[in-house]
């Protein structure tokens, strides 16, 4: 039903069309990496996230966006099952209708992931590392 509804829709997401070009204000810089999606609901299956990040020596991943409704628990469920802890910033996603997201993130991603804030994410990347601890890619 999802997808039927899309492709009745006048903007087609076409690969080099504007429509699938990152929106501004977001600018992407030289060391920013970007892989294309081009079907599914989650961000991971089916692309080449998995091996990059695994490639990076990252083990967690910090799940953010919309929709709570779709594709952040699809985000979170892939993560979980690929091996690394999903962390879930729950003031950093958003769903519909408002009151669903609360909800779902208590009843459902708590279950499997680690939820917290973005001030306890953004705090605990500003910390300095101690001496001679090993480095944790986040």
């Amino acid at each position: 039903m999802l997808f039927r509804a899309a492709a009745r829709l006048p903007v087609q997401q076409h690969t080099g069309s504007t429509a699938v070009r990152v929106a501004p204000p977001i600018e992407v810089a030289d060391e920013d990496l970007v892989v294309r999606r081009l079907h599914g609901l989650s961000p991971l299956a089916g692309t080449d996230v998995d091996p990059l990040l695994r490639n990076l020596g990252c083990r967690t991943l910090v799940v953010t966006g919309v929709s709570a409704n779709i594709a952040v628990p699809n985000a979170v469920f892939d993560a979980v099952n690929l091996g690394y802890t999903a962390v879930v910033p729950a003031d950093a996603i958003a769903g519909v209708p408002a009151e669903y997201t609360p909800a779902m993130v208590r009843n459902t991603l708590a279950l499997v992931a680690t939820v917290t804030t973005t001030d306890a994410i953004l705090g605990g990347w500003k910390r300095p590392r101690r001496q001679g601890a090993a480095a944790t890619p986040a």
